[in-house]
């Protein structure tokens, strides 16, 4: 906002106030300052994984409700989730989410 500002004050001082080349050298400037904000601003915000939606689920750990042999339901952060499992897990039974293919999560059995 305040670079923003900037800018904007760049361009009427290049308009009703400074001279040639003076003005295209404030324009210039305000302009790169600007670009260099909306970079550093867009790389700070890509440096962390996201922290929402079904796949920040990959890695977390649940507890079987129902048999998945191989499909079954399980309870991972409180919420209830369809799933598949290969290896097989009764209810009861820890599983670690391994992969998400749509709303279905695929899992194994814990190693303990």
């Amino acid at each position: 906002m305040v670079l923003q500002v900037i800018l904007i004050g760049a361009l009427l001082l290049a308009i009703f106030v400074l001279r040639s080349p003076w003005n295209y050298v404030a324009v210039v400037a305000a302009a790169a300052i600007e670009v260099g904000e909306a970079w550093f601003w867009w790389w700070l915000s890509q440096r962390r994984e996201p922290s929402v939606g079904v796949e920040t689920l990959v890695g977390a750990r649940g507890v079987a409700t129902s048999p998945c042999r191989p499909d079954g339901q399980v309870r991972v952060r409180g919420e209830l989730w369809q799933a598949r499992c290969e290896r097989g897990a009764d209810p009861g039974d820890e599983v670690d989410v391994v992969a998400v293919d749509g709303l279905t999560l695929t899992v194994e059995p814990t190693r303990t």
